[in-house]
């Protein structure tokens, strides 16, 4: 006991997280992220401060640990320094009454602003400036004019939450006149937002909702924004499209902190295709400065625009940048275009374990003369599997007596390059797959299967493919920065090194980044 009888723990740090979905922001994060903020809005008493989507109180509680101290000067006397950052400078609004109440306590010193052992004595009510209001949400066509929440699941009792988030059930005017302030405006946005909102408990069919926070906070137009959200929207994501293309084509956004795996900063979740967090500056454009993290530290920085020239999402990988420039640059057809889509021949993933589950006959678990071999897998096992040469092909038929490549659909260790590679086999004549694989190509001779797969089999393929990997998913798109090769020739990766003019340095990174194979 007495090594650590000095030991004084942040409460904040030990929450439990609510969700994979709304993620308590640990203090250290919360100060790493106010680090990027300009250092003399600590000494402005002026500046004024809004989380959106409060939870526990962190970024308020550690903006005024900031606030106290650079106002010291101008305001000598504490409490009303207190009063004073309290009152007319820090703003929150929680997302549900339970957030409100602790941000209050981490802020305040108490639940109630008002209370007894509040910090600020200026308050005539139990909110103070943190506000929570259950909102419901505004259905229109079974769905929420706002947020697009279905009706059928969040039409609820009022005993129940209705996850209809204040900042964005409300207008850019409305959330201006929530605080009673004259001339009311945010110099500085921040927040950790929930990031979706599931539909009927499918987390499959989750929407987001990060975005929407995000795009609200600049109709607000303060002078800076910063948030941390889920990285997916790099390249993915549902109906993320609009926002995907607003974010990489604004000068606005100066730094960039990228997190491929979402662990290293939120420990114990497991956030697929990691998070980021940035900043937004109203006032001025221009590069964006990227730091891209593994583990603890920061592992590269870079200055560069947030959206490469001929690219369609934002690279997270600072070193493969000039590499990708140089294969862009030879203007070659895109891998992805023999890539083919989910169930290549029409057979769910869970197929050869229940055929009669969709009305199909039966397949055997030996090998029939002539007949079809299926490529699938059963409890997680990859296996094989055959019918007759009459089975009813679902899709796919004219490939079936082709040569071709299949390969995983999911790499389960996310963004993380460094411990996974693909697998890819050869799909020989009368071979099919389910679901679990995706087919690449369809030949007329083996020799051309045999030069895709050792094609995709180099390190260079590996590292240009892993640029749009934002999940555990590797769909056909996730290959679009793959050039097409000849396929009449084998290739190495000292062939591909060759053929883009690499550097040492660039052949280096490649070699160290991407695991050997097994």
């Amino acid at each position: 006991m007495n090594n650590t009888k000095n030991h004084n723990p942040d409460v904040l740090d030990a929450l439990a997280n609510l969700s994979n979905d709304e993620v308590f922001t640990p203090p250290k994060i919360a100060n790493n992220i106010l680090d990027i903020l300009p250092k003399e809005l600590w000494g402005n008493k002026d500046a004024t401060f809004l989380d959106p989507a409060t939870k526990s109180g962190v970024f308020l509680r550690e903006i005024a640990k900031r606030l106290i101290v650079g106002l010291e000067k101008e305001i000598p006397d504490l409490q009303k320094r207190l009063n004073h950052i309290y009152t007319k400078q820090l703003f929150g609004i929680g997302i549900t009454e339970l957030t409100a109440l602790l941000s209050r306590r981490s802020l305040y010193c108490s639940k109630l602003a008002n209370g007894e052992y509040s910090t600020c004595t200026d308050f005539s009510d139990k909110k103070g400036n943190i506000r929570f209001e259950r909102v419901e949400h505004s259905w229109q066509n079974e769905k929420c004019k706002f947020c697009g929440a279905s009706k059928g699941e969040y039409d609820r009792d009022e005993s129940l939450e209705t996850h209809a988030y204040e900042f964005i059930h409300k207008t850019p005017e409305e959330i201006i006149n929530l605080f009673n302030q004259k001339s009311m405006k945010f110099d500085v946005i921040i927040g950790n937002p929930p990031y979706q909102l599931g539909d009927a408990g499918a987390f499959a069919s989750a929407s987001p909702l990060y975005h929407k926070f995000v795009q609200q906070a600049k109709k607000l137009n303060p002078r800076y924004l910063t948030m941390i959200i889920p990285a997916r929207w790099y390249s993915g994501g549902k109906g993320l499209d609009n926002f995907r293309s607003e974010m990489l084509q604004d000068n606005r956004m100066r730094i960039l902190h990228d997190f491929p795996i979402g662990a290293d900063c939120f420990p114990g979740t497991r956030i697929a295709g990691g998070v980021c967090y940035f900043l937004w500056n109203r006032e001025s454009g221009g590069m964006c400065r990227v730091f891209s993290h593994s583990g603890k530290k920061i592992i590269s920085e870079m200055n560069r625009p947030v959206l490469e020239s001929g690219a369609t999402s934002f690279i997270r990988i600072n070193e493969a940048v000039p590499i990708l420039r140089k294969v862009l640059l030879q203007k070659e057809e895109s891998f992805s275009k023999i890539v083919s889509p989910r169930k290549p021949y029409g057979f769910a993933s869970d197929f050869l374990k229940g055929p009669n589950k969709y009305n199909m006959p039966s397949v055997s678990a030996n090998p029939i003369k002539d007949g079809i071999t299926i490529h699938g897998t059963v409890d997680y096992k990859t296996v094989k599997r055959y019918v007759s040469k009459d089975y009813p092909i679902i899709s796919g038929q004219e490939h079936v007596k082709k040569h071709k490549v299949f390969v995983s659909q999911v790499l389960d260790n996310g963004f993380d390059i460094t411990k996974e590679r693909l697998n890819p086999f050869l799909g020989k004549h009368n071979e099919v797959c389910t679901e679990t694989f995706l087919r690449i190509g369809s030949f007329k001779s083996k020799k051309e299967a045999i030069n895709v797969q050792s094609y995709m089999n180099t390190k260079f393929f590996h590292l240009l493919m892993f640029l749009k990997k934002v999940s555990h998913h590797v769909t056909a798109k996730v290959y679009e920065f793959v050039p097409m090769q000849d396929f009449s020739e084998s290739w190495t990766d000292e062939k591909l090194y060759k053929k883009y003019n690499l550097t040492k340095k660039e052949i280096d990174f490649i070699e160290s980044m991407v695991r050997e194979m097994k």
